[in-house]
């Protein structure tokens, strides 16, 4: 009597080579925002002293007056990033529905990276030369804008990617790759803030950088370039429609196994156990990327005018936060594979918690020869805080993408980004008038704090599903990287 054979299911593994080619599209997003939010925050905020408050800027920023004019500023920073609600789902969905011989991710990030790069320089420039002009502040604001929707345009397709060509029990581990690639493109940022010193260049006669233009257009330039170089080897090293048509049978594989609480099915309504969940995670991320962006965005003001020292202090606690970052990054999947996503998530909002609390207890403190310095206990909050984010980045994402069908992978990851982007301007906003109305910095962490606490009990009510069994290959099938 013949017997009936049992179906067989493919042997799932991560090709970490292409995941990091995949990665230089986030090395090239993140290495342009990491420039962006620690340079014009404050070219912004001395543009606005001048023109609109009649004050020199390195006086006004020494005064109560510079929590008025950072109001102004975080006003400005959310247009920017309010822009980003309409454009990020807008290009997600139009990528999805893009048909080229380059792919339907490619057009979108090759357009967006050349308009992007082309303005980026320009901020600089026109705050260099029409540093006393309203037409200088209104140029920069608008060069600001022009940029903002070049990345939009990119964004979205170019995180889409990952999901794309990586099936779904394998993203949280491929997101942690692209995490890493992202923050080597930070860390370049980073370095550069070392050694061109934005106080610097405005409040220190005897420097070099003071009033030198080299001082803040370089690393506006070497971001537009780097950013390109990233896009050509993405371009180059990765063929979007091949490897989409080869990769065919392991999605569908990926689709199987899907970590999701109703099957996802193309073409048919979303589930309404996966629109619960879908709401949950945007929710708290909301909360999360609200506390997290207030610290990124005003913590080198905080630094420089509350604590009193120079913004290179906060480059080096960058550095060793984007460290333990990686840690995070590269056994965030590992971790999440043990215990499943949601407690991976949970973990990692635990320990920021942790780390905003220990903020708190950073005051300015001098040494024997009255010169400020940066309070110990801030090593500390940034290596936890780096490992928190990073488990927390890893397999947020990988969530949301995991409630849709392969058609609407822009669309979704339009919808994550969305809520961090939106978050970045409501808490530009809240964060901004908070300052202004209490009139001091040392808001910064308490309101971080409860941020991340609120995100913490939103994700409790989110349900864990595990990962079920992945059949993956061992020993010399495993280092087979195509």
């Amino acid at each position: 009597m013949e017997q009936t054979k049992k179906p067989t299911h493919l042997a799932l593994k991560l090709n970490y080579k292409r995941t990091f080619l995949i990665g230089f599209a986030f090395f090239g997003i993140l290495l342009l925002w990491q420039v962006y939010d620690s340079w014009c925050p404050t070219i912004l905020t001395e543009l606005f002293a001048r023109n609109i408050f009649g004050v020199d800027g390195g006086e006004a920023l020494t005064t109560e007056l510079s929590l008025e004019v950072q109001y102004l500023v975080g006003i400005m920073m959310a247009i920017d990033n309010l822009a980003a609600l309409i454009l990020l789902p807008l290009f997600g969905s139009i990528s999805d529905r893009t048909h080229t011989k380059i792919g339907k991710r490619m057009p979108f990030i090759l357009i967006g990276t050349l308009i992007a790069a082309i303005a980026f320089p320009f901020i600089p420039l026109l705050f260099h030369y029409l540093p006393n002009s309203i037409g200088g502040l209104i140029g920069v604001i608008l060069i600001m804008l022009v940029v903002i929707i070049a990345m939009m345009m990119y964004r979205s397709p170019a995180v889409s990617l990952m999901p794309d060509l990586t099936p779904k029990p394998l993203r949280s581990k491929a997101n942690g790759i692209i995490n890493i690639m992202g923050y080597l493109g930070g860390a370049c940022a980073t370095f550069m803030g070392l050694g061109f010193v934005l106080s610097d260049y405005v409040r220190n006669p005897d420097s070099w950088c003071y009033q030198n233009i080299w001082a803040i257009e370089l690393p506006f330039l070497v971001a537009s370039i780097l950013m390109v170089i990233s896009a050509f080897v993405l371009y180059a090293k990765v063929k979007e429609n091949k490897l989409a048509e080869e990769l065919r049978p392991e999605l569908e594989e990926g689709e199987r196994l899907a970590m999701t609480e109703e099957k996802v099915e193309d073409d048919k309504p979303m589930p309404k156990a996966n629109k619960i969940m879908l709401g949950l995670i945007l929710a708290a991320e909301v909360c999360w990327f609200m506390a997290d962006n207030a610290v990124n965005t005003f913590f080198s003001l905080y630094v420089q005018y509350y604590l009193n020292c120079s913004t290179s202090s906060s480059s080096i606690l960058t550095i060793l936060g984007g460290v333990f970052s990686v840690i995070g990054f590269w056994f965030g999947g590992v971790i999440a594979d043990r215990i499943g996503r949601k407690w991976t998530i949970s973990m990692g909002l635990g320990l920021y918690i942790i780390a905003a609390i220990l903020m708190c207890f950073a005051w300015p403190s001098q040494n024997a020869e009255g010169v400020y310095q940066l309070p110990w206990i801030l090593y500390l909050v940034f290596i936890i805080k780096g490992f928190g984010i990073a488990l927390v980045n890893t397999c947020s994402f990988p969530m949301v993408v995991e409630l849709c069908s392969s058609k609407k992978v822009g669309r979704f990851t339009s919808y994550y980004y969305t809520a961090s982007m939106g978050a970045q301007a409501l808490t530009s906003i809240a964060l901004g008038g908070l300052l202004y109305a209490i009139g001091s910095y040392s808001t910064l962490p308490i309101y971080a704090t409860v941020f991340m606490a609120v995100a913490f009990l939103i994700f409790l009510f989110v349900k864990n599903i595990k990962a079920k069994v992945v059949k993956t290959k061992h020993g010399l099938e495993a280092l087979d990287q195509d």
